[in-house]
């Protein structure tokens, strides 16, 4: 059963009723409107009669939600694939090393970088024809 179809409480004709006399007071509604519209807050039993009442007030709780599934969704963007987590560690280790040794061993990690991940992201990518 959907939320419209669900039997309304006296302190959700109290909110919806606060509500509209907010709408009221910034000016959207003539005292008529007002008068009318809280009669039939007043009246309705369940959730769907008040949504004709605030269908065409900007940002209600009571407003018609919008209409989904009309057009079909557009696919999943493909995920960047991670460095794996051997390339990391080692990428890690050499750092380590040439912070404490003061030799440039990091350029060999940098040198695995440039050669390594290219051929593992071409073998992960999906070929459409």
């Amino acid at each position: 059963m959907s939320d419209q179809h669900l039997r309304l409480s006296d302190a959700e004709r109290d909110r919806a009723a606060t509500e509209l006399a907010e709408h009221y007071a910034q000016g959207r509604l003539t005292p008529e409107e007002h008068g009318d519209r809280l009669d039939r807050i007043w009246a309705a039993r369940t959730r769907g009669e008040l949504t004709p009442v605030f269908r065409d007030l900007p940002g209600s709780a009571y407003a018609p939600a919008p209409l989904r599934g009309l057009w079909p969704a557009a696919p999943p963007a493909p995920r960047p694939r991670g460095l794996p987590g051997p390339l990391i560690a080692l990428l890690v280790v050499l750092l380590v090393i040439t912070v404490l040794t003061h030799i440039p061993i990091i350029l060999i990690g940098l040198l695995v970088w440039f050669f390594v991940v290219p051929r593992l992201r071409r073998r992960t990518t999906v070929r459409r024809w």
